[in-house]
């Protein structure tokens, strides 16, 4: 059995986490899991990173439980809690109990910032947020700065044993949750990976959704969901991948903010050779 080592980070490195976290999207960008392998052997125990950066590239995030407002993983089984230490990193443990697909969920509780009006748009125009854009035109807002209040609901996918196609991504109830048709590890060469996207566990449409491979980041696949909330991504590339979308409504009249944004992400790896 193979057991992962866990840091507890001194306080200065959680408290520059929490600022990484809390210091708006336009710079901390995406968050994502990175479990430690995404192909365990039975029984084995896996951490479970997370991460904050772009490209697939960034800082480890120590657990926080100010933060945490699910941290879970589901298998066959059911789901249970992704344990771990405060301050630790990686931020929680998982067992790979049985053998089939696991996944992993992260759900933040909402964090504020305040952005200026260049940030913000900027912002706007990266994330495919064009519709929130024409929004502060029409109000004669582009101009202003913006209090938001975002949220990120992360997922990974890892797999022990063998591949088949009866093994599926679960809903795990985020707000917005990207959540793949297929299972990846079962794809052939040259087959497309179906994702869907949902919003209140309602389908989503005409949102930007991104795909991005660690090896290439740049060579990143980007789709707008169609009215069903689906997007068809050929993962041509071995190596980690990462599928994300950001969405954007109005703030609640009582939280003091303008807008309320979700991210999600959802990361799996492909090993043609495996």
């Amino acid at each position: 059995m193979t057991v992962h080592r866990v840091r507890i980070l001194p306080a200065s490195a959680v408290v520059l986490s929490v600022a990484l976290l809390s210091g708006g999207p336009l710079l901390a960008h995406d968050m994502w899991i990175e479990p430690a392998t995404f192909f365990p052997q039975s029984g084995q125990l896996v951490g479970v990173g997370l991460r904050v950066g772009e490209d697939l590239l960034g800082d480890p995030i120590p657990r926080n439980p100010a933060l945490i407002h699910q941290f879970v993983v589901e298998d066959a089984s059911g789901r249970t809690p992704v344990v771990g230490r405060d301050g630790a990193e990686p931020a929680g443990i998982v067992r790979a109990a049985m053998p089939g697909l696991l996944v992993i969920g992260y759900r933040s509780h909402p964090s504020a910032v305040t952005l200026d009006a260049a940030k913000f748009n900027q912002y706007l125009k990266e994330e495919g947020l064009e519709s929130i854009a024409a929004i502060r035109a029409r109000r004669s807002d582009s101009g202003t700065a913006v209090r938001e209040l975002f949220s990120r609901c992360a997922k990974s996918l890892i797999l022990t044993g063998p591949a088949s196609e009866s093994q599926a991504d679960r809903a795990l109830g985020f707000p917005l949750e990207l959540m793949a048709e297929k299972n990846p590890y079962a794809l052939g060469a040259g087959q497309e990976l179906p994702v869907r996207l949902t919003f209140d566990n309602r389908p989503l449409a005409g949102v930007l959704v991104v795909a991005i491979n660690r090896l290439n980041p740049l060579d990143k696949i980007n789709a707008r969901s169609d009215a069903e909330g689906r997007v068809r991504f050929p993962l041509k590339h071995n190596g980690v991948w990462m599928v994300k979308a950001v969405h954007m409504v109005p703030a609640a009249a009582d939280t003091g903010a303008d807008w309320a944004s979700y991210w999600a992400s959802l990361t799996f790896e492909l090993n043609a050779a495996r």
